[in-house]
């Protein structure tokens, strides 16, 4: 069997997909991670504000592009920043 036959017969073992990488499901404590909070935080965000999860038996787990939109449309803004970001033009 020549060089070339030989090469052609090793299986080809192809990186992963970077999209498929980032398209899996992330636990508490990745996303915590992952935004730079507490897991606490996470599991208050999840109930009081809305962020997109879903249950997994006992668990929540996370898609990163829903969090990444959620974030961008205000989700995870606190009342503070809120306040801070309203200017009274009245005087």
């Amino acid at each position: 069997m020549g060089a070339a036959a030989r090469q052609s017969a090793k299986p080809c073992i192809n990186a992963l997909d970077s999209s498929a990488i980032e398209d899996r499901w992330l636990a508490v404590d990745e996303m915590a991670d992952y935004l730079g909070v507490s897991k606490d935080t996470v599991y208050a965000w999840v109930t009081t504000k809305g962020m997109p999860g879903y249950r997994v038996g006992r668990f929540w787990k996370f898609k990163k592009n829903e969090v990444d939109d959620w974030v961008r449309a205000g989700g995870a803004a606190s009342s503070t920043d809120e306040d801070l970001g309203e200017v009274n033009t009245n005087g």
